[in-house]
């Protein structure tokens, strides 16, 4: 099972490699502001992942950023793809479940 912080830096890394300020910067504007992953929760949840086999570190960063050495890359794996749209698939139904029920219209 991923957890909620887990999922949310795989789908930011299913638009593409990212480092871990942009990962930060997508959940919060996906979220609308409403979730912010601190950088102790993004790394421990980052590191997890990094184990698991489901996201690995790259060499595709932005060449037109400017260049910082302590800044990490991160990408999907296979493995982590299918796991991410495996629980996509789980929220989309958890929320259709949810819109039934006639807590969301």
């Amino acid at each position: 099972m991923i957890t909620a912080a887990g999922f949310q830096v795989l789908l930011a890394l299913a638009t593409g490699p990212a480092h871990g300020y942009a990962v930060m910067r997508f959940v919060e504007q996906v979220s609308d502001g409403a979730v912010k992953l601190g950088p102790g929760t993004l790394y421990r949840t980052i590191s997890r992942l990094l184990a698991d086999g489901l996201v690995e570190e790259t060499d595709d960063g932005d060449p037109d950023a400017p260049h910082d050495a302590r800044r990490r890359y991160y990408r999907l794996t296979e493995e982590g793809e299918r796991a991410v749209k495996t629980e996509a698939a789980l929220q989309a139904r958890m929320v259709a479940a949810a819109r039934e029920a006639g807590l969301i219209p």
